[in-house]
């Protein structure tokens, strides 16, 4: 059995720090056959007296400084979600232009959501995936509110984009059982919604059958219990809006409401407490 690998870390007669490695003799005593490298095996020699320690950034800081940025980044796709959801539609026919919400209210509230989402998930490689479900949520939810439409070119792109972020999260990460379990729980809540739009065309529409897809993978990313959660939290959120604007008289009883903000927001609150059932 050949003797073990060790390495010697000490300073040259200049006080540069150096180090040995070799192998242990049967005396105990170590054979040292290299010297003088510049670099040391992984973190051996730390605590040697005279070696230059390389200081890592608490991850606190980092923490914020990814918050900041996403804050920073939230500011421009909020924006841009803005002018693009006062241009709907965009076929041109209508001649529409300006902002949907007036500044700076949907470009803070961007910003708050991106530094929201930092907070969560920190510097993981899933953020980025997080993060543009929140920027295509925040246009979405307004042009739903406005037109009571979810329009494909913004839907189906999402979740091309979502899915090769969370599979690149994936490689980085080695997380492909979270991979796994994203695409199938955007499969399952898709047919379970699609088969709810056919049984009640009127309640739900194929809009919303597409966004619980999306959906469906940032939910499936974190677990089963944030999916099962996720699908019914759209439902309790719409019934908590539509209640408190029958109470105060600011819709009828027959007024359809769209779907698909409730659907975000209660996602985004099932994300935001997802640490408490991981898996």
């Amino acid at each position: 059995m050949p003797a073990p690998t060790i390495v010697l870390c000490t300073t040259d007669s200049y006080g540069r720090p150096t180090f040995r490695i070799g192998r242990e003799r049967t005396d105990g005593a170590p054979h040292a056959h290299a010297s003088h490298l510049d670099q040391p095996a992984g973190d051996a020699c730390r605590a040697v007296r005279g070696w230059p320690r390389v200081r890592r950034p608490a991850p606190a800081v980092v923490t914020a400084l990814v918050v900041a940025l996403s804050a920073v980044l939230g500011v421009g796709v909020g924006a841009a979600a803005n002018r693009a959801a006062g241009a709907f539609p965009w076929d041109g026919a209508g001649g529409r232009s300006g902002r949907a919400v007036r500044p700076p209210v949907l470009e803070l509230a961007t910003a708050v959501l991106f530094g929201l989402t930092a907070l969560r998930f920190g510097a993981a490689a899933e953020l980025p995936a997080f993060l543009l479900v929140a920027g295509a949520g925040v246009l979405l939810a307004v042009i739903d509110l406005r037109h009571k439409l979810l329009p494909n070119r913004v839907v189906v792109p999402a979740i091309g984009a979502t899915a090769a972020l969370l599979l690149l999260a994936a490689a980085l990460g080695g997380q492909w059982d979270r991979l796994l379990r994203a695409v199938l729980a955007a499969g399952a809540l898709f047919l379970v919604y699609l088969v709810m739009a056919l049984v009640s065309p009127r309640s739900l529409g194929m809009g919303d059958v597409k966004l619980v897809a999306l959906l469906g993978l940032v939910l499936g990313w974190i677990g089963w219990g944030a999916v099962l959660l996720g699908a019914y939290a759209g439902f309790v959120v719409q019934a908590v809006v539509a209640l408190a604007l029958l109470a105060t008289r600011r819709v009828g009883r027959r007024t359809q409401l769209p779907l698909g903000p409730a659907m975000l927001v209660g996602a985004g609150i099932v994300i935001g407490w997802s640490s408490a059932f991981p898996g």
